[in-house]
């Protein structure tokens, strides 16, 4: 296992009720196709040894003792297997029979996890034969003295982040199942043999149940059903086989299918995620047995969205944006009804981030009932303008209705060279810094004029790269577009211009076919000569940098390698590469212009605020990510 990746499996076989050595057969094969498949723990379903449906016949011994030696066989069988197997088996003890999971491995039976819960209502009689789960004690079973309990984790000295543990069906239904504190002692993924049967309406609340309980408890869980072959004399199953991860469903076998169902789960982004959240409390109450599992290289079957930040469902995306933008436009408003404020200016680049923030503001106004025109949209044609981003920035204030002002920067920045003694064709940092700090400057001053309010268009990604320049276009009084990525800025221009009248949804997309620049840099034949993927790199792979280094804390070479499965055929391994360290080197650099940004309204889970969701020095050393990205 490497970078935390861990393949499970639930596994439904094909049995026969009552015939132990069939089902140890059938059991067997699906262990060797698991192994074949690099899984490191498959469950198979409740009772699957012997059949969830013997009835009465749980109470022969000839049944129980059958199950016992079927279990001792597939021991032997299994030595040599780096496979964890997690089998429903009845157990006897003394007086009691208990329902439990042997959880085994190379021929030796961990531990016997015991149900706790015992349903006894409608179709399920189980109390007729099983008792609850025991008091943790050791039991003699296949020869072996084996733990028996209903609170057992299993964990990996080997592998930090792996840890067991094991519910049996019912226990997931119960107000309290048994999962949630074997997750809080520490257990990583949550196995549960079930023999659940299928009546109408039923797989849904099972999907949801399995899902929202990963949610709930930070784990991943597989839910092996059992399926064909049990008696169908009054009930159906259906082997719905599941595993979901963080309340996200990862697999999902098709009902009344039998066979295995696989997932990659992620146990570093469990552990990161239960140590982000202050709320998540660890706890003691579990017998834990150590094991020692031999990890061997994965290749990851496991798809990386290359925009984490942006819904792929379409139906999702336009809900999403329309969520998005709505946010943006609640917290503008609130700051207007505060302040009293009844008018705003921004900079009207005819670029994507300002054309967002004018839709932000727009929306705003008519929410509050306030005249557009108290919006001033000013255009500041500076050395780079090129006619096509004017003509665009004039176009929208004209269609929505706006105050719009153009105002040329060139004199006020030339004699500002002519001030400090610089040459106006050496087109270096001074030359471009100085162009967007006039129009700040201009801003704030016909804010003074208007009595309102400079609303900042620079978006996330932005901000994470240090993409602004201090004192310039990285100040204003509020910033709408703060906790917006670039690629979800896209999205939500493009959402709008669907959603807009002809001639606007005009203007929007052209504006979104316009290359991403600070036009500070005189243009070519008319073109766009400085765009800004050129030279930060481009923001897809940035903003998936992102995502992953700040949502879950991830290791350069883990977003690394993610990276590389997700744009496979997009960038060269190396491209990747360039520009990780790039983004790594800006990050840390450009802290200091994070440290004192103006307020925004925070839309996502990942934000760069330094009052609410990221905290860090300003002279901390990135030596330590650059030094493994560079030995990569």
């Amino acid at each position: 296992m490497k970078d935390g990746f861990f393949r499970i499996a639930a596994a439904t076989p094909v049995i026969r009720v009552a015939d132990c050595e069939h089902n140890g057969a059938a059991i067997l094969g699906l262990m060797e196709q698991a192994a074949q498949q690099q899984v490191g723990a498959v469950v198979f379903p409740e009772l699957c040894v012997t059949g969830y449906t013997c009835g009465d016949l749980f109470r022969d011994s000839t049944l129980i003792q059958g199950a016992e030696a079927t279990l001792a066989n597939l021991l032997d069988k299994t030595k040599e297997m780096d496979l964890i197997a997690v089998i429903g088996i009845p157990v006897a003890v003394n007086a009691e029979l208990y329902n439990t999971a042997a959880v085994i491995y190379k021929g030796k039976i961990l531990g016997l996890s015991a149900k706790r819960s015992i349903p006894n209502y409608s179709e399920f009689y189980e109390a007729r034969h099983f008792s609850s789960a025991p008091a943790t004690r050791e039991i003699s079973f296949c020869g072996q003295t084996v733990p028996l309990g209903g609170n057992l984790i299993f964990r990996c000295s080997s592998i930090p982040e792996l840890a067991l543990g094991v519910e049996i069906c019912e226990d997931l239904w119960m107000p309290e199942p048994p999962s949630a504190n074997l997750a809080s002692c520490g257990a990583t993924v949550i196995l549960n043999p079930s023999a659940s049967d299928e009546v109408i309406g039923k797989a849904a609340y099972r999907r949801a149940l399995v899902t929202g309980q990963s949610g709930r408890l930070i784990c991943a869980y597989a839910y092996a059903d059992a399926g064909e072959g049990e008696s169908s004399t009054d009930l159906v199953f259906s082997g719905h086989n599941l595993i979901a991860e963080n309340g996200t469903l990862l697999a999902e076998a098709p009902l009344f299918s039998t066979g295995l169902v696989c997932a990659d789960v992620d146990l570093q982004r469990l552990i990161q995620e239960r140590r982000r959240m202050t709320t998540w409390q660890s706890s003691c109450c579990s017998h834990e047995i150590a094991f020692d599992f031999t990890a061997k290289p994965l290749e990851v079957r496991r798809n990386f969205p290359c925009l984490p930040f942006v819904p792929s469902d379409s139906s999702d995306l336009n809900e999403r944006c329309e969520l998005i933008l709505s946010m943006q436009a609640e917290g503008l408003k609130t700051r207007l009804r505060h302040t009293g404020g009844k008018n705003v200016v921004l900079g009207l680049s005819g670029g994507l981030d300002s054309t967002l923030a004018l839709l932000v503001v727009v929306r705003a106004f008519d929410s509050l009932n306030l005249d557009r025109k108290g919006i001033t949209a000013v255009s500041m044609p500076g050395f780079g303008t090129t006619s096509r981003t004017k003509s665009n920035a004039n176009g929208l204030a004209e269609q929505l209705g706006v105050t719009f002002r153009e105002i040329s920067i060139g004199d006020a920045v030339l004699q500002h060279f002519k001030d400090i003694g610089h040459d106006p064709q050496v087109h270096d940092v001074t030359y471009e810094n100085s162009q967007a700090r006039e129009r700040t400057q201009v801003l704030m001053d016909i804010a003074n004029q208007t009595g309102g309010l400079v609303i900042g268009t620079g978006d996330l990604s932005e901000l994470a790269l240090g993409w602004a320049t201090y004192n310039g276009d990285h100040m204003s009084m509020y910033g709408v577009n703060a906790s917006i990525p670039k690629t979800l800025v896209r999205h939500l221009v493009r959402h709008a211009a669907e959603h807009s009248e002809p001639q606007v949804k005009k203007l929007l997309l052209d504006v979104l076919d316009t290359p991403v620049s600070p036009e500070l840099l005189p243009p070519v034949n008319g073109e766009i000569s400085q765009k800004t993927e050129d030279l930060v790199g481009p923001y897809e792979l940035h903003d998936f940098f992102l995502f992953y280094m700040l949502r879950f804390g991830f290791r350069p070479s883990k977003i690394y390698r993610m990276a590389r499965l997700a744009f496979a055929g997009v960038y060269e391994e190396e491209i990747i590469k360039k520009w990780l360290l790039t983004f790594y080197r800006r990050f840390f650099s450009q802290q200091f212009k994070r440290s004192c940004l103006p307020d925004g309204p925070k839309v996502g889970s990942v934000t760069l605020s330094p009052r609410g969701d990221f905290r860090m020095p300003s002279d901390a050393s990135a030596q330590l990510w650059l030094k493994e990205i560079e030995s990569l």
